[in-house]
Formats: structure tokens, C-alpha cells, sequence
């Protein structure tokens, strides 16, 4: 028993020795890029320089950014490749190299494109001022045929509404669940689609009648802040500096940008209106609404509405959370209307460049 055992501890050692003196397959014996960097950032508009070592020859490379083609080349020459179509933020740089008739070999690296465009500062005056209902903690606000669409959040408290922007009066109302939080709306065709805050649900309303018409889960699980649409795709925020952007049919994501300015990403984005091929925003817990370049993700224009109603003027100002929130479009009349959340006023304002 004992030899076996001894004979099979040598057989161990000598397979063991065997195995480690068989060569390996390691970073050194692949393709690795020599530019960019991983974490490389380039201003959106400059050219990136796209080089590789190769570790076998190779009659052609394809180099693709988040799964776009950008450039072929031949074998190991480098090439440069201009930003200005890419959207800002980071973005997956991969090269699929050819040879012959094998699987191409494929490496990764990543650049971050950012933004020096300093945004146009837009002014404003206020052209009118209406009522509004403090018992609505503002989350999304729509213009539809004369009328103004809203939803308000808090648990035990969020609901939807149909109001005259005239009066303030509330016309309609349904409230929703006492667990849930609700969040932005928008308009699609007849139905209005809400976003809930934490429940991980999206809420489907009929727009004449207000019935809730289904609620599902959200596809993927994050927070619900803003909604607006162009008619063509729906775009939505959750906190961050990302627009994920949805069919307009099946609610399902299609895409998304990263919104930056000149001093880096923009981030609690919120409340969302399209106006004129721009993204309005409001960034939370601030007065500043930012106009977006839903192509790319730049922010172009801002305007600082810190003066519109002081906190000290207000008759709800008694919870930090009361902050600027809501835009809303009528883009017949071209009028843009803002509020905040239980405030006693809506406005009407005109923005004009500086």
C-alpha cells in the first residue's frame, strides 16, 4: 500500500512538473492596443489615434465604438478617427482583426468623449402667472389641447390630473396606489405612461378616461424621475446624467446618452420636456434647467431661474424638497410654462439669449 502511494505521489510531481513547463497563454501572446489608453478622454470633435500590436499579421482590422463601425485599416497601420458623430461619455472602443478565414480576434479599450462647449446662457421674463394647487408635489407636467397634465408623488399622496392652466382648477384626478411614488409622465397618442420613483413599475393611464390600464415592471431595475417624447422615441432620466431613450410602442429601451457640459457630466437630471429638438431638464434640487442635444447628449443652453420665486415668497417653504420642477410645452402657442413642487403659482415664461 504504501509503495502506491509513493508511486502515485511521484506520478503527481512529475505531471505537476510536466504541466508547468508547458508554455501559457498570457496578455503577452495576444493583440494589445498601444492607443488609447483605457480611460483615455477626448473632447468630442478632436480625432482619436487608433493603434495596435499585433501578434500575428493580419490583413485587416475594423474598429467599431459601443458596436458602431467607425474605420477599417489594413493589418497593424494606425489610424485617426473624428468624435464629432460619436455621443459624449464613455464609449467602448473594440477592433476586430482578420485573418484569413479564422474567427476574428477582438480586443477592447474604452475613451471618454466630453464636452467643451460652454453652453448659451438664455434669460427670461415672466409673461404671466397662474395658480397652481400645493397639494401637488410636482413630478411631471405636460400641455395637451389646452390643458395641462401633471403628476404628483409621495407615498399615500401621488395621483394624476387633468388641470386648467387658466384658473389652476383640477378637473380630473385618479389616485394611485398608497405604495406607490409617482414620478414623470408623458403623453404617447391616448395613453399617458407615468414612471414610479422605487416600485420599479411603469403605470399606463387612458388619457380621456384617467383609467389605469395596466402597470408593469420596469425593464431594468432603477429609480423612475422624468419622461418626455418626440413623437418618435421616449426618452427618460433616473437621477443620473444619463437619457435612456425607449420605443415609443413597447416601452422597451433602444439606446441611451450621457449628458455632459463643459465642466464634466450633468448630473440629477429630472423633470423632462421636449421643445424645438431640444431636451429641457430640470436638475434636481437647483434652478437650473439645461437644453440637451438628444443626438449626442451636449448640453447647448442653460438658464438660472433662481429668481423666479424666491424661497422667501413662497407660501409652501417650510420642506427643502419644495424645489423648481415641472416644464411644460404648448408648442402651438409657443408658451413654456414652469412650477415647482407645492407651489402656489405656475409660470409663464419667455427665454431669450444672451
Amino acid at each position: 500500500m504504501r509503495s502506491k502511494l509513493i508511486y502515485f505521489s511521484l506520478c503527481t510531481l512529475f505531471l505537476f512538473a510536466q504541466c508547468s513547463n508547458e508554455p501559457k497563454e498570457n496578455s503577452s501572446s495576444a493583440s494589445t492596443w498601444v492607443s488609447p489608453e483605457a480611460g483615455t478622454s477626448v473632447n468630442l470633435g478632436d480625432s482619436v489615434n487608433l493603434e495596435l500590436s499585433l501578434k500575428a499579421k493580419a490583413d485587416s482590422v475594423v474598429y467599431f465604438a459601443d458596436g458602431v463601425k467607425l474605420q477599417k485599416a489594413a493589418g497593424e497601420k494606425p489610424v485617426s478617427v473624428p468624435t464629432n458623430e460619436l455621443p459624449l461619455g464613455i464609449k467602448s472602443i473594440t477592433a476586430k482583426i482578420y485573418r484569413g478565414n479564422a474567427e476574428p480576434e477582438e480586443i477592447s479599450t474604452n475613451i471618454v468623449v466630453k464636452s467643451t462647449l460652454v453652453p448659451q446662457k438664455f434669460s427670461y421674463i415672466v409673461q404671466q402667472t397662474f395658480k397652481h394647487d400645493t397639494s401637488s408635489y410636482t413630478q411631471g407636467l405636460e400641455y395637451h389641447k389646452g390643458f395641462l397634465y401633471e403628476s404628483d408623488g409621495l407615498l399615500g399622496e401621488s395621483s394624476l390630473r387633468k388641470t386648467d392652466p387658466a384658473t389652476g382648477k383640477v378637473l380630473q384626478v385618479t389616485k394611485v396606489r398608497d405604495e406607490i411614488f409617482s414620478e414623470g409622465i408623458t403623453i404617447v397618442g391616448d395613453k399617458i405612461l407615468m414612471l414610479t420613483y422605487q416600485n420599479n413599475l411603469n403605470l399606463e393611464f387612458d388619457l380621456n378616461s384617467f383609467k389605469l390600464l395596466r402597470e408593469f415592471p420596469g425593464q431594468y431595475q432603477r429609480e423612475g424621475w422624468g419622461l418626455c417624447n418626440d413623437g418618435k422615441v421616449i426618452y427618460s432620466t433616473n437621477g443620473s446624467n444619463s437619457i435612456f431613450i425607449l420605443n415609443k410602442d413597447t416601452y422597451m429601451q433602444e439606446g441611451s446618452i450621457e449628458v455632459y457640459d463643459q465642466n464634466g457630466p450633468v448630473n440629477e437630471l429630472n423633470e423632462l420636456e421636449f421643445i424645438d429638438g431640444r431636451i429641457f431638464a430640470n436638475i434636481y434640487n437647483s434652478n437650473r434647467i439645461v437644453m440637451i442635444d438628444p443626438a449626442n447628449g451636449q448640453v447647448t443652453g442653460e438658464v438660472d431661474l433662481s429668481d423666479l420665486y424666491p424661497d422667501a415668497d413662497r407660501t409652501m417653504k417650510d420642506f427643502d424638497g419644495f424645489v423648481l420642477n415641472g416644464i411644460a410645452w404648448d408648442s402651438k402657442g409657443k408658451r413654456l410654462f414652469v412650477t415647482g413642487k407645492k407651489w402656489d403659482k405656475l409660470f409663464q415664461i419667455k427665454l431669450s439669449p444672451q
